[in-house]
C-alpha cells in the first residue's frame, strides 16, 4: 500500500484525533510566562550574567532544546511531505507548526532575560542548524507516524526534566508548558499508530521496528551536538536508561502491546522478534551504564569527603 492510500484510509481517524486535540486546547502566550523583570540586569551584567548558575548538562539541554525547536521550518517540510494536503492531515500539520513555533519564542525569551546563555552562541548555532536542513526523514508515512510518536514523547520528557533541574520556578513553568504541548502532540501520533496496528499490523510492526532500532533525537546538525548529548545524559535529563524505561518499554509493551499483535506476515514476525531483542539489549546496556555512573558518583563523593 502506498502512502496516499494509507493516509486516505486513516483520514477519519486523523480527523477524530485532530478534533480531540483542538477541543483540549488551552490557549497560552509566551509573553505571559516569561519573567521580564529580569531583563533589567542585561544592560548592567551582560546577556550571560547567570550562565554559571546552572550545571553543564542543564545548559546543554537548554541550548539543544532551543536550537531543535528553531529548526521548525524543516520539520514542517517533512511533516507536510508525509501528512500534508487539503485534508485533516494538512490541517493537523499546520496546527502542529503553529503550536511548535511558540516553543522557540518562549524558550528564547526566558533564556535571554534570565541571562543563561550567550545569544550570539545561540544565533550562530541557529544559523548553522537551519542552514544545514538536517532532520530525520522517515521513508514512509507509516515510518513517520512511528518515529514522531516516539520522538514527541522523548521531547516531552526532556523538556520536563530540564525544567525540574533548572531550580528556577519561572524556568520550570516555561518548560512544563512546553512539555504539556509536546504530550498533546505525542497523543495524536501515539493513537494514530494504535490505529495503524489495528488496520495494518504487519506494516505497523515493520515500520516501528525500523524506527525504534534506528532512533535518534533531532539535533545532529547542532554544533557540538555529541558533546552536548553526553552532558545531557550525564545530568540525567535524557539518557539510555530514560529512553528504555520511560519511552520504549511503555509504548511497546503497554500502549501497542507488540508481543500480542496477531495476523503478522512472516517478514513482520521477524521484525517483531528483532524489535523485542533490540529492546532487551538496550535495557541491559542502559542498566550497565547506570551502574557505572553510580559507581563513578560514589567514588567522587568519597574523594570529596576526604578533601
Amino acid at each position: 500500500m502506498n502512502d496516499v492510500a494509507l493516509l486516505n484510509e486513516l483520514e477519519p481517524e486523523a480527523e477524530r484525533l485532530l478534533n480531540r486535540h483542538l477541543d483540549s486546547d488551552e490557549p497560552w502566550y509566551p509573553h505571559d510566562i516569561v519573567p521580564w523583570e529580569r531583563a533589567a540586569r542585561l544592560a548592567k551584567d551582560g546577556f550571560s550574567y547567570a550562565a554559571d548558575s546552572i550545571p553543564e548538562g542543564v545548559r546543554s539541554a537548554l541550548l539543544v532544546n532551543l536550537l531543535t525547536e528553531d529548526n521548525l521550518p524543516w520539520y514542517t517540510r517533512t511533516i507536510s511531505r508525509m501528512f500534508g494536503g487539503d485534508t485533516a492531515w494538512g490541517t493537523w500539520a499546520q496546527r502542529w507548526t503553529a503550536e511548535e513555533g511558540r516553543h522557540a519564542i518562549a524558550m528564547r525569551d526566558y533564556i535571554t532575560v534570565s541571562g543563561l546563555l550567550d545569544p550570539s552562541e545561540l544565533e550562530n548555532g541557529r544559523m548553522i542548524q537551519v542552514s544545514s536542513a538536517m532532520v530525520p526523514e522517515p521513508e514512509s508515512a507509516a515510518d513517520g507516524m512511528c518515529y514522531v510518536a516516539v520522538q514527541e514523547l522523548a521531547t516531552r520528557i526532556s523538556h520536563r526534566n530540564t525544567g525540574t533541574m533548572l531550580n528556577d520556578k519561572a524556568g520550570y513553568d516555561v518548560m512544563m508548558r512546553l512539555s504539556a504541548d509536546e504530550n498533546r502532540h505525542h497523543l495524536f501520533y501515539r493513537d494514530l499508530v494504535t490505529k495503524l496496528f489495528e488496520v495494518h499490523p504487519s506494516m505497523a510492526m515493520e515500520a516501528l521496528t525500523r524506527q525504534v532500532k534506528n532512533f535518534s533525537m533531532p539535533g545532529l546538525g547542532i554544533p557540538g551536538f555529541v558533546g552536548h548529548a553526553r552532558a545531557i545524559a550525564k545530568a540525567g535529563i535524557y539518557d539510555m536508561n530514560i529512553h528504555h524505561d520511560k519511552i520504549i518499554v511503555p509504548l511497546l509493551t503497554r500502549q501497542w502491546a507488540i508481543e500480542k499483535v496477531e495476523g503478522l506476515t512472516a517478514a513482520a514476525e521477524q521484525a517483531r522478534i528483532s524489535l523485542v531483542s533490540h529492546v532487551e539489549r538496550v535495557g541491559k546496556a542502559a542498566k550497565r551504564m547506570a551502574e557505572r555512573a553510580a559507581e563513578r558518583a560514589s567514588v567522587q563523593n568519597e574523594e570529596k569527603a576526604t578533601d
